[in-house]
């Protein structure tokens, strides 16, 4: 059994003494800031139990605020992830205490998406979320910002115009640099693919858009065949590649733009298909770089998750109370490449 880190312990990590760890938790006496962030620092590092008390005697003073997340597909690890590091990010504020509520549309449909929303907005002062983009979310988001709750869209754009703002990649640029990598890298010209979730999501779309545009502008002798529609999901995936790699021998690279990957990665090992196809998927994770490192996959387009929470959080906190009328805008993050030698 793992022994539970004690107030010595504490003291110890934190470089002061077990008075000034008393002063801190018991609010007896007042102690300097830096002291006080030094001993929680130390405290969530160490896993000490009473982090939650420190927390609450350190940033009594702040402003506090309540974000809700609305994220899609629980059991993807790239969501899991997000989901540690939003929680990471609010914890680490320095400047203000946040309080985080995650949840997570169990279909991507606008009738669950509104009822989320609507949720979220019962607890929340502001709301950031990733789906699908259809009117009756706009409408929904519409309706938050009216009563003074701004909405963000993340990783994907939805709600343009009515909006707080988007976080997130340019998705037209990432689906360029994909074309570039299968363009450049092909040993000859032949067919290549996209898969997209759904036209709903917006991101896909662009991502779509800017691999043809990059084909047709730089690399017409490519074909970009019919694009695949994969909902997401691995197991639609999966049977896309192999009917799609059966039924044209001169494919030569594909992206996986969305969610899904894991399914296509199966079908090119199934299939033995490694290093013989040039695949760009979408994220880093531990199917993603497994992939990288057995040739699979030949390259990851990643968001820099913790970058894009700090940068959402920040204009979001912002946002809360704010009586002037502010332009929707984009917040693009510059996207990561990983190759097998980089992971």
């Amino acid at each position: 059994m793992v022994k539970r880190p004690t107030i010595q312990d504490l003291a110890n990590a934190s470089g002061v003494s077990v008075a000034t760890i008393d002063r801190v938790l018991n609010g007896r006496h007042r102690v300097r800031e830096e002291t006080a962030r030094r001993v929680y620092d130390a405290a969530s590092s160490i896993g000490y139990h009473a982090v939650g008390l420190l927390r609450q005697r350190v940033f009594k003073d702040l402003p506090q605020y309540r974000l809700g997340f609305l994220l899609q597909r629980p059991n993807q690890s790239f969501y899991q992830s997000l989901s540690r590091e939003i929680e990471a990010v609010a914890q680490l504020s320095a400047s203000s205490r946040i309080t985080t509520q995650i949840d997570y549309a169990s279909a991507s449909t606008p009738t669950v998406i509104v009822e989320k929303l609507r949720f979220l907005a019962n607890r929340n002062q502001a709301i950031a979320l990733v789906g699908p983009d259809y009117p009756a979310v706009t409408a929904a988001v519409e309706d938050l910002k009216a009563k003074g709750i701004p909405v963000f869209s993340m990783l994907t754009d939805l709600a343009s115009g009515v909006r707080e703002g988007y976080v997130g990649l340019n998705n037209r640029k990432a689906g360029r640099t994909a074309a570039w990598l299968i363009a450049k890298t092909a040993k000859q010209p032949g067919k290549v693919a996209c898969f997209v979730g759904s036209h709903r999501y917006h991101g896909h779309e662009l991502r779509e858009i800017g691999f043809r545009s990059y084909f047709r502008e730089n690399a017409p002798e490519f074909e970009v065949v019919e694009t695949l529609v994969n909902l997401e999901t691995a197991e639609i995936t999966h049977e896309a590649t192999l009917n799609l790699v059966k039924q044209h021998p001169d494919l030569v690279g594909f992206y996986v733009c969305g969610g899904g990957m894991e399914g296509a990665i199966a079908a090119i090992r199934e299939e033995g298909l490694a290093g013989k196809l040039i695949v760009v998927v979408n994220e880093l994770t531990p199917d993603s770089r497994t992939a990288l490192a057995d040739e699979v996959v030949t390259m990851v387009i990643a968001t820099p998750v913790r970058t894009l929470c700090t940068e959402l959080m920040s204009l979001m906190t912002a946002s809360i109370g704010r009586v002037e009328d502010v332009i929707p805008g984009q917040s693009f993050l510059p996207f990561e490449i990983y190759t097998s030698e980089n992971i």
